[in-house]
C-alpha cells in the first residue's frame, strides 16, 4: 500500500525552467542574497562556493564547488585547489554547528560511472549522518524522509557560516 510523503518544494522544481549549461557555473554568476537563496548558495569564497544539494541524502547535505569548470581534480589550478579546501573545512564546521551530526560523509564522485550527477564540474559532498538515519524507509520503499524544508536548511546553514 502506497503512503504519500509531503515534499512541497518538488512541484516548484518540476515546473521550473531548467537552466541551459552548468548550474555550478551559472548559479554563482548571479549576485545578491535573493539569487543565493533561489540557487541555494550558502557561502562564497574567492574561488569556490558552498551550495545545498537540491536532492539531499539528509538535511544539511552540502556541495562545495570550485568556480573553475573542471572535471578532473588534477586540472584544478593550485590556488583554486587551496581555496576549495579552505571552503570545504568551513562547510564541515558549518554543518557541525548547524546540525550537530554524529558523523559526516565527505567525498567526491569523479566521473559519471563513479556516481557524479554533474560529472563535468567536480565538487565535494558533505552529508551529515546520525545513528539510525538509514532507517527502514529507504530499505522498504526507496524513500527518504526529509525533516526540514530546503528554505529552512538554507537559513540554518547560512547562519552557521556567519552570514
Amino acid at each position: 500500500m502506497e503512503k504519500p510523503l509531503w515534499a512541497p518544494w518538488r512541484m516548484e522544481f518540476i515546473r521550473a525552467e531548467k537552466p541551459a549549461g552548468c548550474i555550478f557555473c551559472l548559479f554563482p554568476a548571479e549576485q545578491g542574497e535573493e539569487a543565493d537563496h533561489r540557487n541555494l548558495i550558502v557561502h562564497r569564497s574567492a574561488r569556490a562556493f558552498t551550495i545545498l544539494n537540491r536532492f539531499p541524502y539528509n538535511n544539511g547535505h552540502l556541495l562545495v564547488v570550485p568556480r573553475a569548470h573542471v572535471s578532473r581534480l588534477e586540472d584544478l589550478p593550485a590556488d583554486d585547489f587551496a581555496d576549495l579546501q579552505a571552503e570545504l573545512r568551513l562547510a564541515v564546521v558549518a554543518v557541525r554547528d548547524a546540525y550537530a551530526p554524529e558523523g559526516m560523509n565527505v567525498g567526491m564522485n569523479l566521473g559519471k560511472v563513479a556516481g557524479a550527477g554533474i560529472a563535468d564540474h567536480l565538487h565535494w559532498h558533505i552529508v551529515p549522518r546520525w545513528g539510525g538515519d538509514t532507517n527502514f524507509m529507504p530499505v522498504l520503499s526507496d524513500t527518504r524522509v526529509m525533516i526540514e524544508h530546503l528554505d529552512q536548511s538554507w537559513t540554518r546553514i547560512r547562519a552557521a557560516f556567519g552570514a
